[in-house]
């Protein structure tokens, strides 16, 4: 096992991959106690499967010759379940790996399964059992042990054998253009920034006002920025459900802050909460018209748009087995309740290669060309022409 913890060991070894076909890559890293991911360790695995462990913690260590690695066009990154790790090296060299191959997405385009886990297609693919026992350990701390090395290393070396046989596999059955258009959003910068004025889209707030929710805003923004600063997780800020309160109840002094659950009179009467009381003065006086609108209620299926519903979970169901697709990738539950509702419009089940799999068998199943049915004693698609079965 080999570890390197020297630029000069470092930049040969990256030297000797800038012209193979591919590399396998995988990381290992802490994320408890900071805002942004602490990257403890970095393996990468040549097609020969020979692979090294680097120590991005050792002392002066320089990682340019990786980072120049990760942007060679030429040379094909192999990841499992990567967002992660695009997302650690994006913020470490402000750029995306490019191009790259992510073995989860492609294992359930191939039927696989939703969500596959690395382990089991490694068992599936080569037989053999990966030992996880080590993946919760502390990785910041050192020395690392040999046990530590052989389970960082176990996962890029597996990764050779279980690429090459997804890439055939997307070869064969023609689907490899499927992998491309899903590892777009992982391609994209946008998907690791988070815009401090969007975040409290994702703090959930129990029946909405436009009032709360250009507080909820400002709230929310202000605890984004001090958690990028400080590098410290946003609930260590503030939790989600403390901003959402403050946001309910606007208040407008320090005596009615400190009346909100979570909030000390430490808090209302220091620092932060003269902030508080600030931004949430600042967004009140803001123009109404800018006020975020309150989310509609989703309205309750009828009766023929559940049962629609229910007929589409099987259509999914029969379109995934038959083409060996995890129906997790085709459609979610909310793309059937859509379809179910007739809303199709920017509707990604309907287009590309999920419309030809399921979206336009979705369509002809509510207009009534195909309907579903027993087929000796198995659910099938059953063709309808002018009322009659075919």
């Amino acid at each position: 096992m080999i570890t390197i913890s020297t630029s000069q060991d470092l930049k040969q070894f990256c030297e000797r991959l800038s012209d193979k076909p591919f590399i396998t890559i995988d990381t290992e890293f802490m994320r408890e106690k900071t805002y942004f991911p602490k990257l403890c360790l970095i393996q990468i695995g040549a097609p020969d499967k020979n692979a090294v462990a680097i120590d991005p913690l050792a002392k002066d260590i320089d990682l340019t010759p990786v980072f120049d690695l990760l942007q060679n066009k030429k040379l094909l990154k192999v990841f499992h379940a990567g967002r992660q790790d695009l997302e650690i090296f994006y913020h470490l060299n402000g750029a995306v790996p490019t191009p790259f191959f992510d073995t989860q997405i492609a294992a359930m385009v191939c039927g696989f399964g939703d969500s596959v886990g690395y382990e089991k297609i490694v068992r599936e693919v080569t037989g053999q059992q990966v030992d996880k026992s080590s993946q919760f350990t502390d990785w910041s701390l050192r020395p690392l042990s040999d046990k530590q090395l052989k389970y960082a290393l176990g996962d890029v070396t597996h990764l050779v054998d279980v690429y090459h046989h997804l890439a055939a596999e997307l070869e064969k059955k023609n689907r490899t253009s499927w992998l491309l258009q899903e590892e777009e959003i992982l391609s994209s910068p946008a998907t690791y920034e988070n815009d401090p004025d969007e975040v409290w889209q994702k703090v959930k707030i129990r029946s909405p006002s436009s009032k709360a929710l250009v507080i909820l805003k400002a709230l929310a923004s202000w605890r984004e920025q001090q958690a990028r600063k400080k590098n410290i997780p946003k609930n260590w800020v503030m939790k989600d459900e403390t901003l959402a309160a403050i946001a309910q109840a606007a208040p407008s002094n320090k005596d009615k802050l400190k009346k909100i659950r979570n909030v000390s009179s430490d808090m209302a009467n220091g620092k932060t909460g003269e902030r508080l009381l600030s931004l949430i003065k600042q967004a009140l006086d803001t123009p109404k018209e800018n006020w975020p609108e309150p989310p509609e209620r989703k309205k309750q299926l009828s009766s023929s748009a559940s049962a629609t519903l229910d007929i589409l979970k099987m259509l999914l169901k029969i379109q995934s087995a038959e083409n060996g697709v995890a129906a997790k990738l085709i459609a979610n539950s909310d793309d059937l309740e859509r379809i179910a509702r007739g809303e199709t419009e920017n509707l990604l089940a309907l287009k590309g290669w999920r419309y030809e799999v399921f979206g336009k068998d979705a369509l002809d199943l509510k207009s009534g060309k195909i309907a579903i049915g027993l087929k000796k004693g198995h659910i099938t698609k059953i063709n309808i022409k002018d009322g009659e079965k075919v």
